[in-house]
């Protein structure tokens, strides 16, 4: 028996091997001894477990596969649970071990037989969890089912479905309230003016109408009009803010962990590194933040393109703006498996330039509508002097650069901030709650004590403040 494990066992059973063994040796024992009884029963040996193969490959039983996440899509190191539904199609009877294919980083694949004994109306239902410390967009399965033949001399495993797509979204990290923004209500709107006259004399006040309150008159606007003006109406607008998210693989390049391309372990191909992965965190975070203060948000990227245009996993990747809680899932859909892009070297000036008129250009199409919110990796002098006088087209303006050496952006600080900006160097290793803080301190010496703890164990510490 132990010399029979050693076949193969996806083409016969110890069962199948051990019937072409004996068919083989009463093969030779009907030559030596010249036996015909011998040669037919070494035929019949033979011929078994090569029909009964012939069969299980030919003879294929069909089944639908049904697989539903529960929730889809999952954030990060969130549980999904996996709903399987099993149910023959075709003829054929009998029980088949089945196996749902997964990538490494899940761990073992989970088995399950074929029919459940809990089957209703043909069908088997099955359940398991996962669970993913790394976003992405991952292919769970196919259901591959092992079937033999009535006697049990072949055994022949192929996949009965294609498998489906989880989505692994990030998981936003809880920011603390600072006055970022600007003014807002309680319900995180914000009064705008309407102007009901365009004269720059008059940009606040209008005619007196029927049925104005008196506390309203505009004593002063009245005096050199000479008839009754008041005070504009006020109506309340939804803020808006943008955010940028470089994406540039020369901005991420030389940090920790960075992968260069190709396949994982597990097949899941992802361009990326640990300041890539701080940033999109910071993305989300930001996005989430503000959208619970009813922002309504806008995603580009250093180019003026929507932010998500290279992401595969984006619902809708030519869209860059966003709200209210559809918009939010859809950003968080669209991070999943947002990857670094661009030329890979240096010398390599193809495709869109960063922060050029494009991007200014849409940035002047919503000027002053609300912060500007730019999650960047390396700059170059060069760059950030490009980026500055964008600075001019938002409420606020804040910048974060995440690179592994935050104590050589001096000069690239420098230069935003004296064009408006409020700029914040971290580390991939820099607390996210304390980065964002930082935009309301003096200096890094005001930074909350959960930054110098990262600082630490390892992390540089994070160079803020403002002009």
């Amino acid at each position: 028996m132990a010399l029979l494990d050693r076949f193969p066992r996806h083409i016969f059973s110890s069962r199948g091997w051990g019937l072409l063994g004996a068919g083989v040796l009463s093969l030779l024992a009907a030559q030596l001894l010249g036996r015909r009884d011998l040669l037919a029963l070494a035929l019949l040996l033979l011929a078994l477990p090569l029909l009964s193969l012939a069969g299980t490959r030919v003879l294929k039983p069909r089944f639908r596969v049904y697989r539903e996440f529960n929730p889809s899509p999952v954030e990060t190191s969130a549980t999904t649970t996996v709903k399987l539904a099993v149910a023959r199609t075709g003829p054929g009877s009998g029980l088949a071990l089945m196996e749902e294919q997964l990538p490494s980083r899940f761990g073992q694949s989970p088995v399950f037989r074929f029919p459940a004994r809990t089957a209703v109306a043909g069908t088997s239902r099955y359940e398991y969890q996962l669970r993913s410390a790394k976003r992405g967009q991952f292919l769970i399965g196919p259901v591959t089912a092992e079937f033999s033949d009535p006697f049990g001399l072949s055994v022949h495993r192929h996949a009965i479905d294609a498998g489906d797509v989880l989505t692994v979204t990030p998981a936003a990290v809880e920011l603390p309230a600072t006055g970022l923004a600007g003014a807002r209500g309680h319900d995180g709107v914000t009064a705008t003016r309407i102007r009901a006259n365009p004269s720059d004399d008059d940009v606040m006040t209008r005619e007196y109408r029927h049925g104005d309150p008196m506390r309203r008159v505009h004593w002063a606007a009245t005096a050199r009009h000479g008839s009754l003006m008041v005070r504009q109406e006020e109506s309340v607008t939804t803020p808006e803010a943008t955010i940028i998210l470089d994406q540039r693989f020369q901005a991420y390049a030389q940090g920790a962990g960075y992968v260069s391309g190709g396949a994982a372990a597990d097949g899941h191909e992802l361009v990326t590194s640990d300041a890539f992965e701080w940033a999109v965190t910071a993305a989300m975070s930001i996005s989430a933040h503000l959208g619970e203060r009813n922002y309504a948000l806008r995603c580009l990227d250093p180019a003026g393109d929507p932010a998500f245009l290279n992401s595969p996993s984006a619902p809708e990747p030519e869209t860059d703006e966003y709200a209210g809680a559809g918009g939010l899932q859809s950003i968080a859909e669209s991070l999943a498996a947002i990857a670094l892009s661009g030329p890979r070297h240096a010398a390599a000036d193809a495709g869109p330039q960063p922060f050029d008129d494009r991007l200014m250009d849409k940035l002047s199409a919503h000027r002053l509508r609300g912060p500007i919110l730019a999650i960047l990796g390396r700059l170059s002098p060069a760059e950030a002097r490009a980026l500055a006088p964008a600075a001019g087209f938002g409420a606020n303006a804040f910048a974060l650069l995440v690179t592994d050496r935050a104590a050589d952006t001096g000069p690239v600080l420098e230069i935003l901030r004296r064009s408006g900006w409020r700029a914040v160097a971290v580390s991939a290793a820099t607390p996210l709650p304390a980065a964002w803080s930082a935009f309301d301190q003096d200096g890094a010496a005001g930074l909350p004590p959960a930054a110098g703890s990262a600082a630490a164990d390892g992390a540089r510490p994070v160079a803020g403040g403002r002009r």
